[in-house]
């Protein structure tokens, strides 16, 4: 899809006219205050406005929609929270009003070709770099990691739907990097000559990512919501000649994008930035992605006591008058070591307290310190360890002494079915289990 010269007797409709202001308006709004890192350095540019619609946006909640409780400005790591609603409300009406006042002032225009360019280019660029990002973590299975422990030992019924969705795409390495050329693939946005055949790969893709997020209650939902409706946007222009093409057998001609006639020096300015603009985005975002990955990929690596820990005996002597501490003891099922710095502990009754986790292995020391709110508990243990990998804590809480025989799993994988069942071209009977 090359750029061609303005059309002759090009006449939009009174309704498509209405129709582009308003979707100028709105996605306009959007790029701007939702970028999401897709523009690079953008967030230099949105720090100057951010911390005006921190509080201009919670002022439209309470004055226009009644709503009296604080609303969070910050981030959560939800992209559903009230504050991206009531900003999502705040932008449509403000496309409104901007549509109708648009429609006012100027009855003259018989189209809005050079607009349609440039809101194309911004949509092109959000939506492909976009995903591009997304899709880039995804190859290195950044974004879905593998099970963890904390998965893996979780009763399955206790998951939450989004807990479930996370475990499903972070089991198989393929299916991450099927998803992420799936997603990479977006970069034929950037170019008009391939951007029809991106769209039509675009739109598979954000409809998918849209309907997890929905089925799966993941809270992404609007952000997956508007990069569908931006692809559908740009795909609406052909989508007419496509549905001939594919159900009535007609032959076809895409349109070409209208594009301005710059001059030789604009070109070649827009033509460089693209250029460096991809080389930023692809290189520096696939080394970024790579050091991302050793930063939080494996984080038990270089744990002195990684692995899995099974609690086959407790014994607490001196424990009559402490009941409480007795009863959380000899409900622990699993001491999980995340990391260098952090453990787990899971009980029989499936409750988790985070801990963290000092391990010194030259004088056989242990410590857990409780990240539980307001929960103070501290565990000192000692310990020694046999030839098969059995290990022996023993310490001391308030009047009781406490021994525990732990049975360490490095290699935890092989313990679960999920994990070790591994993949089989031929089943003569399904395996579902």
């Amino acid at each position: 899809m090359s750029a061609i010269a303005l059309p002759k007797n090009t006449n939009w409709s009174f309704f498509e006219k209405i129709g582009f202001r308003f979707f100028f308006s709105y996605f306009a709004l959007y790029i701007l205050f939702n970028n999401n890192g897709a523009y690079p350095f953008f967030q230099i540019i949105s720090g100057w406005y951010q911390k005006y619609l921190h509080s201009f946006i919670p002022w439209i909640g309470k004055t226009f929609l009644g709503i009296s409780r604080e609303i969070p400005t910050g981030p959560t790591g939800s992209g559903d929270s009230t504050y991206d609603y009531l900003l999502v409300f705040t932008m449509g009406l403000i496309a409104v009003l901007s549509s109708i006042v648009w429609t006012l002032l100027d009855r003259k225009s018989e189209h809005y070709l050079k607009m349609y360019y440039w809101l194309s280019l911004a949509i092109r660029m959000y939506v492909g770099l976009m995903l591009i990002n997304y899709g880039m973590v995804k190859i290195i299975q950044l974004q879905f990691p593998a099970p963890s422990l904390y998965r893996l030992t979780q009763n399955f019924g206790d998951a939450s739907p989004m807990g479930l969705a996370w475990t499903f795409l972070g089991f198989s390495k393929g299916y991450n990097i099927f998803m992420g050329v799936a997603e990479i693939a977006a970069v034929l946005l950037l170019f008009r000559r391939t951007m029809a055949f991106g769209l039509i790969i675009t739109l598979m893709t954000t409809a998918n990512v849209m309907a997890v997020n929905y089925f799966y209650d993941v809270p992404v939902k609007l952000l997956s919501t508007h990069l569908f409706l931006m692809a559908a946007f740009l795909f609406a222009r052909d989508f007419s000649k496509v549905w001939q093409f594919f159900f009535f057998r007609q032959p076809v001609a895409l349109n070409s994008i209208y594009r301005p006639n710059f001059k030789k020096g604009f070109k070649i300015f827009l033509l460089s930035f693209k250029i460096l603009l991809l080389v930023y985005v692809l290189g520096f975002g696939f080394f970024n992605t790579l050091a991302s990955k050793a930063r939080y990929a494996n984080p038990n690596v270089n744990a002195p006591l990684k692995g899995l820990f099974e609690v086959e005996e407790v014994s607490i002597y001196n424990g009559k008058e402490n009941a409480k501490i007795e009863t959380d003891i000899k409900d622990w099922k699993y001491l999980m070591v995340n990391g260098p710095k952090y453990a787990t502990i899971r009980t029989y009754k499936n409750k988790t307290q985070s801990f963290t986790f000092g391990a010194d292995t030259i004088s056989k020391k242990v410590v857990l310190s409780s990240l539980n709110g307001s929960s103070n508990e501290e565990y000192h243990f000692t310990y020694t360890e046999d030839l098969n990998n059995i290990f022996y804590f023993k310490g001391t809480i308030k009047n009781d002494s406490i021994s525990l025989k732990l049975k360490r799993t490095i290699n935890y994988k092989d313990k679960f079915l999920l994990t070790n069942r591994g993949f089989h071209w031929i089943n003569e009977v399904p395996f579902n289990r």
